[in-house]
């Protein structure tokens, strides 16, 4: 599948929106991609999941570990594409952590996915996470690069679609001078329990 039907797959998913955001990473655009929105077509959703698996297959990958909520659906897509277990990681006090009674081993081979990338915070949080368990994280995957290849995770960072949004520090934003309302999409301040 070439970039321009992927990205017909993304607008008809309406995944591209438009507005004012706030995204994870406290920057604002005027242009959001909220690849939940994929995963509403289970077709779709497959198809582009195998491809970015298809970019991991002779890597050795054990376990497809990612953020919760974004990633817990790629994370199963992804390993299933792969034959091989996914864990998600929850945000519990503000810290990435392992719950549910998953865990990871030493010398663990573990591929870290997200939807989308923009500055790689989450994905920093979930690759220290798993090294902190002794894993060995092999790269990360995305389905949208929303960074344009900017981003250096110091390991291999594969995506599906590579696009580049612009966004601005909240003081520098045009949107917020025009006092435009602003929505905040992101799932960073969900919060979970304690057990």
């Amino acid at each position: 599948m070439d970039e321009q039907a992927i990205s017909r797959m993304l607008v008809e998913a309406n995944v591209l929106q438009t507005g004012h955001f706030q995204l994870t990473s406290g920057r604002h655009s005027d242009k959001y991609m909220q690849c939940a929105r994929l995963f509403e077509r289970p077709q779709q959703a497959e198809q582009l999941c195998a491809l970015l698996a298809d970019q991991w297959r002779d890597e050795g990958i054990v376990t497809v570990v990612g953020p919760a909520v974004g990633a817990v659906q790629m994370c199963y897509e992804v390993s299933r594409q792969l034959g091989c277990r996914n864990i998600f990681a929850e945000r519990v006090d503000g810290a990435m952590t392992l719950r549910r009674g998953f865990a990871l081993q030493p010398g663990e081979r573990v591929l870290v996915v997200e939807d989308t990338v923009t500055t790689g915070g989450s994905v920093r949080e979930v690759i220290e996470l798993c090294q902190k368990q002794g894993a060995v994280v092999a790269g990360v995957g995305s389905v949208v690069d929303r960074s344009g290849g900017a981003v250096d995770f110091g390991v291999p960072f594969r995506s599906v679609y590579r696009a580049v949004i612009e966004s601005w520090t909240p003081d520098e934003c045009p949107l917020c001078a025009r006092g435009l309302a602003i929505d905040k999409p992101g799932s960073r301040t969900l919060t979970s329990g304690t057990k």
